[in-house]
Formats: structure tokens, C-alpha cells, sequence
């Protein structure tokens, strides 16, 4: 049965304009944390990749709690990190709006000629992430990918609120069935969620720096998260769609 919705995960999925987050939330956690600390925020980053911003920063502020027994509020660390994150990712739009780069240095290879085809096909497209709303509304607008999809929703300034999760479970309150909707993503955050609802997933082991081709470290993540299949990209069309009609490769 082919599908009639898919849900995208935004960042690492299908843009790569957020690429190098983990290399800007690692020394942070360390810093807060302690030199001593870096093995486990490693750990705790690589497993908790896709999970809304500031899950992650209740982590660091539980951790420094721990060890020095007071910490800032989970927010701060969220404003500390998102000024951090965002010094990079402008002037990455800057350099779109100017022409310095193209918007497919920061696309997934074959990302947008597979959203045509789904859409072309009648496919309801959806982009979830655990960026903040706006900041992914501003990624998908600079890259010119916003019209491909129906909806796309972020992590609501200043709520805890998981957009993904929300997003499914809204698709199938409706006249969709769950093997009529799939979710498709680099973390085994989305992959889990889809699992749960009984949506088709596609995990996406994304080499961001290549833009094509297998991260073997997503790949191992996203094969433990149960995902129904893996790619590392969408240059091969014939079998991204056969996935989305019903026949896995």
C-alpha cells in the first residue's frame, strides 16, 4: 500500500545548515560539567540526538547540579547554546542569500528531487524538528524547501513540547491509517515514535559533511532503533519511492 503522508525530521534528515551541532554543545556541557566530563556528554549526545533542545539542557543542568550543587535554569543553558549554535548557522543563510553558496551545499543529495516526486504523487509532506519553530521555518525558507511541505513544525519557544511526537499523533487522529504514513529521519528518536504508531520508517544515515553516502555511526543507531529501512541519501529514487509504495529495499 503506498503511503499518503510523510513525516520528515528537519535537520541532518534533509538540511545540513545545523550541521556541526554536537560540536558546539560538547564543549559547552564539558565546560559547565568539568573537563573530566567528556566521555560521558559524548555518550549522552549520541544517544540523545533529536530529542527537543531542552530536554538536553535539563541533562546538563541535572549534571551540574550534581557535581557543584546548585546550576542556572534549564533555559539559560538553552539561550547560551542557541547564541552559540546561531553564530554559525547565520552566517550560513547570509551566505545563501548572497550567492556564496548554493542551497545545495546544505541539502541531503537527492533530497529535492525526491520531494517533487512524493508531492507529484499526491503525498502529503510534513517537517518536524526539535529546533524552535521559527529558526526551522528561517533554515527551510533560506534553502527554498518550505513550499514542498504541508506543514512544518518546530519545538514551541519556551515550551517543553515534543513536535514530532505531536505531529504523528495528530496525522493519525485523522481518517489516515498508520500503514498509510511513514517517518523518515536521521535519529532514533523519529524512528521510535513511527515504530510505535505502526508508520513505515526510513532512517536517513546521513554523512552531513558528504552529503551523500553511509555515516556508519547513524547507521548503527538508527539500525538498533528498528528503522524498516536505511539510506544514507536519496540519490537512488527508484527505490526511495518503491519504499513509499509499499515495497521495502
Amino acid at each position: 500500500m503506498a503511503v499518503k503522508a510523510v513525516v520528515f525530521d528537519w535537520d541532518g534528515t534533509i538540511s545540513t545548515l545545523r550541521h556541526d551541532w554536537e560540536i558546539i554543545m560538547n564543549p559547552m556541557m564539558v565546560e559547565l560539567i568539568g573537563e573530566d566530563s567528556g566521555e560521558k556528554v559524548r555518550d549522552y549526545i549520541n544517544e540523545s540526538a533529536g530529542i527537543q533542545t531542552i530536554f538536553q539542557m535539563k541533562w546538563l543542568a541535572e549534571q551540574v547540579k550534581e557535581r557543584y550543587g546548585k546550576a542556572e535554569d534549564p533555559w539559560v543553558y538553552k539561550a547560551e547554546y542557541n547564541r552559540r549554535l546561531m553564530e554559525n548557522v547565520t552566517r550560513r543563510r547570509v551566505d545563501l542569500g548572497s550567492g556564496t553558496v548554493s542551497r545545495e551545499d546544505y541539502l541531503m543529495a537527492g533530497s529535492e528531487t525526491m520531494l517533487k516526486a512524493l508531492t507529484d504523487r499526491g503525498i502529503t509532506l510534513y517537517a518536524a524538528s526539535g529546533t524552535d519553530d521559527p529558526d526551522v521555518k528561517a533554515d527551510a525558507a533560506a534553502l527554498g524547501m518550505d513550499g514542498y511541505f504541508t506543514r512544518i513544525a518546530g519545538a514551541p519557544p519556551g515550551i517543553e513540547d515534543c513536535s514530532k511526537e505531536k505531529i504523528l499523533r495528530e496525522l493519525l487522529d485523522t481518517d489516515l491509517n498508520s500503514d498509510e504514513l511513514a517517518v523518515v529521519g536521521d535519529g532514533k528518536v523519529e524512528i521510535r515514535i513511527g515504530r510505535e504508531s505502526g508508520a513505515r520508517t526510513l532512517g536517513v544515515a546521513s554523512d552531513e559533511i558528504s552529503l551523500c553516502g553511509i555515516n556508519p555511526v547513524k547507521y548503527d543507531r538508527l539500525r538498533k532503533a528498528g528503522a524498516d529501512a536505511i539510506t544514507g541519501d536519496f540519490l537512488d529514487l527508484d527505490s526511495i519511492l518503491k519504499f513509499f509504495t509499499g515495497k521495502i529495499f
